[in-house]
């Protein structure tokens, strides 16, 4: 390969790095072809995009970005691999260890997620339960409409009759 394309390349990978700061880097050596298309086709439902990169080249990208830690990535970047980025944080996690119990791979290598190193498999059961930024609003939002939620049904139940008479006898007091 030309020193011209391996720079084109470094460099179209630091631009992916840049827009798409959530990166998994996993194992899939040994998959056939019918079984990486099939990994591919999952990848591309949930918008997740994989590349098979040179070790070498992934990592200069990530020196080149100023990945936080990318010095820890050198342990896991032998072999063949494949970095898997997207958007949402736990996709990723998610297809890795629904993929791999049926076929073996992709396995983790790492991963950098929203601003955290994860380096090895056993990060991956800590990777699949991180919430998105979505599920954390969706939880926040059900966290602030639970007391309001208890108070109507307090309200509008049987029971809730005493409480309405209690408050317009109150109101009455005034």
């Amino acid at each position: 390969m030309r020193k011209e394309d391996k720079a084109q390349i470094i460099e179209s990978m630091a631009a992916q790095l840049k827009e798409t700061p959530n990166f998994y880097v996993a194992d899939i050596e040994g998959l056939n072809a019918e079984t990486t298309t099939k990994l591919r086709r999952a990848c591309f439902e949930k918008e997740i995009k994989l590349v098979v990169v040179k070790n070498t080249l992934f990592f200069k990208a990530l020196e080149m970005n100023q990945v936080a830690d990318y010095e820890q990535f050198a342990s896991v970047l032998k072999g063949s691999t494949a970095v898997m980025f997207c958007n949402t944080a736990n996709a990723p996690a998610r297809l890795i260890k629904e993929f791999g119990k049926d076929n073996g791979k992709p396995v983790l290598k790492g991963a950098m997620v929203q601003d955290c190193t994860y380096i090895g498999a056993d990060n991956l059961e800590t990777l699949v339960n991180i919430k998105s930024r979505e599920e954390l609003i969706g939880d926040i939002i059900g966290l602030l409409q639970s007391p309001v939620q208890n108070v109507i049904s307090a309200l509008t139940s049987q029971g809730g009759g005493k409480i309405a008479g209690i408050v317009k006898t109150l109101s009455e007091k005034e």
